[in-house]
This record gives structure tokens, C-alpha cells and sequence, in this order.
């Protein structure tokens, strides 16, 4: 697990750089964001990405990984940085979100640059249990509201890059998944990642030609209908063709 630092924000931070998290999740048939609150300021939905300062001596990764491990509880997350935002006026743009951001860090802030992450993570119990405590929710991207700064602006941008990155290297798909998963539930992901349709008995046959999709001896469990049989994501064999 990585050290993560622990002293007084308001004395360490560099409140000139900061990172900003775009962290993605599947839940059924739906791609959803994780969203933190943001006291319900007016002017907002009342939710924000979640994101930080960055401390004076802290890697930048190390700064987004801080960020994602404080929301989720994980320190293991699959993650990418995206982009640079910094326009002079990203901050003065919306000043009563401005004010409330140096009344939260106690001092006044100028042009803030932030760095951009994507990542991408399993919705569980063990997450969700963290959020309540955190704060945090899941939201539906389609119905995501209008968030502080150029926050919209993020989202919308990263879910472009999202995009190309999964299409580039189909195995993120997987870090969506949970670890034993129906053939559906992967077209369903497909489904709501690239917003299209897959006719379900052409997908069967593409994803069950796949050596790295590995059938298990187990069905799915609790199902209204004939149980699904699972299957799981083997890395190497994906080495290997990839």
C-alpha cells in the first residue's frame, strides 16, 4: 500500500496545482461517475468530481492515487492520466464556487491548474460502504447536472478519452467488470461504454471465441431467468494474443 501523506493540508498543500478524478464505474446497464458533494452550493447540482491539491512534496500520480484510495478504500485502481486543464480563468469564472474554495482552504487562491485522471474501478459493497462515509455516490452519466468550475466540461472530455482508451486496450473493459461475469453483463458494459446495440447472439459468439475469456464450471446466481454461466478475464492468455 502506498504512504500517503497525513499532515496539515492547509500548511503543505500547493494550492497552484491540483488533481481532479474522473472515476467510472458500471452498475447493470448504466455507466456511472463518481461524484463528491459539494454542500449543495447554489448554483451547482450540488455534487463535483472529486479531487485535491496537490502537497508541495507529493508525486502527481501519488496525488490522484491519494485521492482515489481516501473515496474508494483501494489503493489498487486502474487508472490514467487525461489531460491538463488551466485556463487563467477556469476558477474566476463562477465566483461564489471560488469563494467557497479559499473559505474551505483558508487563504485565497489564484489560477489553479488541474491535472486530470481517468480510472476506472468495480462497483462492490466494499467501495460503497466507503462512499456513504466519504460523502461520495455513483451518478448516471446521462443525468449528471451542472457541476462547479469547468467540471461538465471535464466529464464530458473524459468520457471521449474513456472511449478511445477502452478501444485501444479492450482488457480495461474488464477492470469494470466484476471478477466472475455473465456474457451479457459484458455486452450490456459494451452497450452503455460505446452507447450502441449488440445483437446479444453475434456478441455471444464473438466473446466466446475469445481465449481470454475463460468459461467457469458456475452460473449465475439469483437470476429470473435461466442462470448464466460465468467467466472470468485471464490477463495472460490477452498478453499473449495482444
Amino acid at each position: 500500500m502506498t504512504d500517503f501523506p497525513t499532515t496539515d493540508p492547509r500548511l503543505s498543500f500547493d494550492d497552484r496545482i491540483s488533481v481532479d478524478c474522473v472515476v467510472f464505474g458500471f452498475d447493470s446497464d448504466r455507466l456511472d461517475v463518481l461524484l463528491v458533494k459539494d454542500h449543495g452550493r447554489i448554483g451547482t447540482c450540488g455534487l463535483k468530481l472529486p479531487g485535491s491539491p496537490i502537497y508541495e512534496n507529493e508525486d502527481i500520480d501519488n496525488a490522484a492515487r491519494r485521492v482515489l484510495f481516501e473515496l474508494t478504500g483501494l489503493d489498487k485502481v486502474t487508472m490514467r492520466q487525461f489531460k491538463v486543464f488551466g485556463e487563467p480563468d477556469r476558477l474566476s469564472r463562477d465566483p461564489e464556487e471560488l469563494s467557497a474554495l479559499e473559505e474551505d482552504m483558508g487563504r485565497p487562491v489564484g489560477r489553479m491548474i488541474s491535472i486530470t485522471y481517468i480510472a476506472l474501478i468495480k462497483i462492490d459493497r466494499t467501495v460503497a460502504d466507503n462512499l456513504n462515509r466519504e460523502n461520495a455516490s455513483w451518478v448516471p452519466v446521462s443525468e449528471v447536472g451542472q457541476m462547479v468550475f469547468d467540471h461538465n466540461q471535464i466529464l464530458e472530455e473524459s468520457l471521449v478519452r474513456m472511449r478511445a482508451l477502452l478501444r485501444q486496450s479492450p482488457d480495461l473493459l474488464f477492470a469494470l467488470l466484476p471478477k466472475k461475469f455473465t456474457i451479457p453483463q459484458m455486452r450490456k458494459l459494451c452497450e452503455a461504454v460505446f452507447e450502441t446495440t449488440y445483437d446479444p447472439g453475434n456478441f455471444y459468439k464473438k466473446v466466446s471465441a475469445m481465449p481470454h475469456v475463460v468459461p467457469l464450471d458456475e452460473k449465475e446466481a439469483g437470476g429470473a431467468h435461466r442462470a448464466a454461466r460465468l467467466y472470468r478475464f485471464d490477463r495472460k492468455q490477452y498478453i499473449k494474443i495482444f
